[in-house]
């Protein structure tokens, strides 16, 4: 499968924020090497440890999904946005244009995220429990939350995924679990 790669969540490096407030673990972004000025889109997975702001990026759009922990209240100043992530795997789509506030609910947690280019990029975020044909799409994220899937011809255990970009793939997810569950991003042109 050209332009396929497999990750592991243990084997990401995390690189700590500005602010002091958590880590990301960059899963993939395009186009390669590109930073956070430059992305067309990103995926990763962040620690939030302590309450505080959420950096902006303008022109951006992103979703974000509790993985682990307590959660955090999301929150605008001017009550445009007021969202309580505390359930896992229901993602949360908003703007990166709102200055967002994060309040933790508990102690730290974690979360996967989604940013794509708005006008050029948009993810869909699906979290999948059952067999499920993933239509094709240029570029993508497949990770398995928990239990192990077959994706394709490629087995997945919890906290492994795979990664493409530029070369349209089509999946089929099958989980060998009763309990699994996948979260499916396919990134299309807007």
């Amino acid at each position: 499968m050209k332009n396929v790669r497999r990750f592991s969540r243990v084997s990401l490096p995390a690189t700590p924020w500005k602010n002091g407030g958590g880590t990301t673990q960059e899963i993939a972004s395009w186009p390669p090497g590109a930073g956070l000025d430059g992305f067309g889109w990103r995926a990763s997975i962040a620690t939030i440890a302590a309450s505080g702001p959420f950096s902006v990026f303008a022109g951006v759009d992103r979703s974000i999904m509790l993985l682990a922990g307590d959660g955090v209240r999301l929150f605008t100043h001017d009550g445009r946005v007021e969202h309580r992530l505390d359930v896992p795997h229901r993602p949360f789509a908003f703007s990166g244009d709102d200055a967002i506030d994060c309040t933790l609910l508990g102690g730290a947690s974690n979360d996967f995220n989604v940013m794509t280019r708005h006008g050029h990029w948009r993810a869909d975020v699906q979290v999948l429990d059952h067999a499920s044909a993933i239509e094709s799409a240029p570029h993508g994220v497949l990770l398995a939350l928990r239990g192990a899937w077959r994706l394709n011809d490629q087995a997945c255990a919890e906290g492994e995924g795979l990664h493409w970009a530029d070369a349209a793939q089509a999946w089929r997810a099958l989980p060998e679990s009763e309990d699994a569950r996948l979260v499916a991003v396919r990134i299309v042109s807007a």
